[in-house]
């Protein structure tokens, strides 16, 4: 069996972008005070236009609503998980063999795994996930085993089939990094990997900012630049029925508050959902370009 690089959904297809919602960053948000509903959520997103959710596996008790959300939407579905050990992936992947994944997001722990550790550790989560035939990508992350930047690119240079799902917001916040005409090689290596996206922009000081209903921010036009390109190399290798997914994932625990609540808070100081979806159309926009240079043949 071969080891599963990109989604894919078994069709003739050309290959397409996937722009999902993360559900997590639904959390604690609503109207009036008043948290949204499962259904009210999933009728939000389908009606913002997004064709797909990234999460964990609902809670006890949700599974018939939440199957049935989900097939009532036609939404794709990415797999949420933290393991540390091929045995604790081979425990989810049990328990989710029953839904429709498309793909598996890794976090995978910790910060202080590196070197041949951290190299084996990888290694072992790709074959278990090669032996459920699903694709798994692990995402760049502060403080998991993608820590930081450098060790990510060692990681790509060992493992000729590492996949990542790339965010950069994370090494452009742990680096406070201002300077991208020196990150951009470092990058490069990682965008060349690219088999799914969460979408989020910082501004070197927090980790996810307001960047305007119009999407003027100037960290934008970074963002949107090594999107497009880690677009352009997934394309350039894509085959019939691959799929893309981007991620907007504006989380609800990142938000400025005015008050310190960590599990509920109404007092944020800008709309996540509204910029979810702003997100959302930046990465439409890259998606677009992309398409047009692979015709191109630029």
């Amino acid at each position: 069996m071969n080891m599963k690089l990109r989604a894919n959904d078994g069709s003739v297809a050309a290959p397409r972008l996937e722009i999902q919602q993360a559900m997590w960053s639904m959390k604690c948000y609503g109207t009036n005070n008043k948290e949204w509903s499962l259904e009210e959520k999933f009728n939000c997103i389908a009606e913002a236009g997004f064709t797909g959710i990234f999460g964990a596996l609902p809670e006890h008790g949700e599974e018939p609503l939440w199957r049935n959300l989900l097939e009532r939407n036609r939404f794709t579905f990415g797999l949420e998980s933290f393991p540390a050990t091929g045995e604790q992936l081979v425990e989810l992947l049990e328990k989710a063999s029953d839904y429709p994944v498309l793909y598996v997001n890794a976090q995978v722990p910790n910060a202080f795994c590196v070197g041949k550790e951290a190299i084996t550790r990888l290694d072992t989560l790709q074959r278990v996930a090669e032996r459920y035939n699903l694709p798994l990508f692990i995402e760049t992350h502060r403080g998991r085993i993608t820590q930081d930047l450098l060790r990510t690119v060692q990681y790509v240079q060992t493992l000729p089939n590492l996949r990542l799902t790339i965010d950069l917001s994370h090494y452009v916040l742990a680096g406070e990094m201002y300077d991208f005409e020196h990150i951009d090689p470092y990058f490069d290596e990682l965008l060349q990997r690219t088999s799914s996206f969460h979408g989020r922009i910082t501004n070197a000081q927090q980790i996810q900012i307001n960047v305007g209903q119009e999407a003027d921010h100037p960290m934008v036009e970074h963002f949107a630049r090594w999107w497009e390109r880690g677009m352009s190399y997934w394309l350039e290798q894509a085959s019939p029925g691959d799929i893309l997914p981007f991620v907007c994932e504006i989380g609800h625990h990142y938000m400025v508050t005015d008050n310190y609540l960590p599990a509920y808070s109404w007092l944020e100081h800008f709309d996540r959902w509204e910029q979810s979806q702003v997100i959302k159309r930046i990465a439409e926009k890259c998606w677009s370009k992309a398409i047009t240079k692979s015709y191109d043949g630029v």
